[in-house]
């Protein structure tokens, strides 16, 4: 193999190596579009690169904010309900009580009105019975009397005596209704 390189070296300049002006206008070439990449376009990437990270994180940012506004509201929306339900019950408890009160305060006004018509009934019917006893007594008087003047065979009509005759009459009346009212009672003891 030696002798082809050999024969290579001697027709020329070797063709892989390129030629020193080449060299030179490449190595010119690259610096003039690193410096204007470096001074262009590199600056622009960097804004880009950092605008885009501080969105990011301006974005996780604001995400993590809005999570805790998000968590503050919970509690706070947590602690009304729970005030509310409080609230309710208390509201709930009073109008209990404000009821029973009021059916208390209902029912003593109807005893109340229950006992004063009750008395108001009972004088009525003592008046009554009072009056009935009168009326009784002045017919029941005035028969005694028309019966006694014919079983006696004279007339009683003088006023004081037939009057006497009478209230002897009604007292022996009422005397004999109060034995027999006491026996009974004395009857269950």
């Amino acid at each position: 193999m030696a002798p082809i390189a050999v024969i290579a070296a001697e027709d020329g300049p070797d063709p892989l190596l390129p030629h020193t002006s080449e060299l030179i206008v490449g190595l010119v070439a690259f610096a003039l579009l690193f410096f204007f990449l470096r001074a262009k376009v590199y600056p622009i990437f960097e804004k880009t690169y950092a605008e885009r990270a501080a969105a990011i994180q301006g974005g996780a940012r604001k995400a993590e904010e809005a999570q805790a506004e998000a968590q503050r509201l919970l509690e706070e929306y947590r602690a009304q309900l729970a005030d509310a339900r409080s609230e309710a019950a208390r509201i709930r408890e009073d109008a209990k009580q404000q009821g029973a009160a009021i059916i208390a305060q209902a029912r003593e006004d109807a005893e109340t009105e229950a006992k004063r018509v009750t008395a108001r009934a009972e004088a009525q019917l003592q008046a009554e019975r009072e009056q009935v006893l009168r009326e009784l007594r002045g017919e029941v008087g005035t028969l005694a009397t028309t019966l006694a003047g014919k079983v006696v065979g004279e007339s009683l009509q003088d006023d004081d005596r037939s009057r006497r005759v009478v209230e002897r009459f009604l007292a022996d009346l009422e005397t004999a209704q109060a034995s027999d009212a006491a026996k009974p009672a004395a009857g269950d003891s």
